[in-house]
């Protein structure tokens, strides 16, 4: 039986995932980055669950929203993965200062990495928006917010290596890359897909080649994945003494702050006790 392209790449991405999550685990990358690894494991579950749907209920067998409605889910908790996968990195990052930082700090990068999606989102939109269903508009908004963020964290870590004190060998800017790499690709595809038209065979098949093309992006990513993660990564070094001196800085003045909160909300408490008594 001749597979066409689709199906293809669908098959080589499942197996390119498969043996992500193979070396990965080898590497035992769940003792320090466990949400990345359970990512890892659900993406894999989530297209072969699809995939093999697909082969037991052909598309004419399945109720005509199931699709659809099936794939928004999986879409759903493939974005709070992400979300959480984000944090864990930037935890992961932080980890040789993590003694000296306030406990705010990785919530805090939370609800930054929430605020600026909340800003993506509103652009996050593509060619005939308005005229798609409401299962289709989230999964756009969904998927192109998250290629920004991906993208933007890339830059971020790539930006700030050096303070960092991360390279190319370290597993976080390692998987920053991989997700860098396709999010370029699938934003690249919807960018291009609002100047094309549809409708003659020939249209069509340029349109959907784009979606290929970022299909076999995130195989490359995936590919690269293998490769870092069949090596052993190198004993991560200490900050920079100006970065040290940043973060320092950012936690006393934190902590002064409460202190200041707390002297002031106790004056208070001791001025209305003293009117009290009088």
């Amino acid at each position: 039986m001749t597979l066409d392209l689709d199906t293809e790449l669908f098959i080589v991405g499942l197996i390119a995932e498969a043996a992500v999550a193979v070396f990965a685990f080898y590497r035992k990358l769940y003792r320090t980055l466990p949400v990345f690894s359970a990512y890892l494991i659900w993406s894999l579950v989530s297209d072969a669950g699809q995939y093999l749907l697909l082969l037991a209920f052909p598309r004419s067998e399945l109720h005509p929203h199931a699709g659809p409605l099936i794939y928004t889910i999986a879409t759903i908790i493939d974005s709070i993965f992400m979300f959480a996968v984000l944090i864990e990195l930037s935890s992961s990052v932080l980890r040789p200062m993590r003694t000296v930082l306030p406990r705010w700090v990785v919530p805090g990068i939370g609800l930054l990495i929430v605020l600026i999606s909340a800003i993506i989102w509103p652009f996050a939109r593509s060619h005939g928006f308005e005229q798609l269903s409401m299962e289709s508009q989230v999964q756009i908004q969904l998927q192109m917010t998250l290629s920004v963020l991906r993208i933007l964290f890339f830059l971020a870590l790539a930006g700030f290596s050096q303070l960092l004190s991360i390279g190319w060998r370290d597993r976080e800017l390692q998987i920053a890359t991989g997700f860098g790499i396709y999010s370029l690709a699938t934003l690249a595809a919807s960018a291009l897909h609002t100047h094309q038209m549809v409708g003659s065979e020939e249209l069509n098949r340029q349109f959907h080649l784009l979606d290929q093309t970022a299909t076999a992006t995130y195989i490359c990513a995936l590919a690269y994945w293998c490769v870092c993660f069949a090596q052993r990564v190198p004993e991560r070094r200490k900050f920079t003494p100006q970065m040290q001196s940043f973060l320092l800085a950012m936690a006393g003045n934190a902590r002064s702050t409460r202190i200041a909160l707390t002297h002031s909300g106790n004056s208070k408490a001791e001025r209305s006790d003293k009117r009290q008594g009088k």
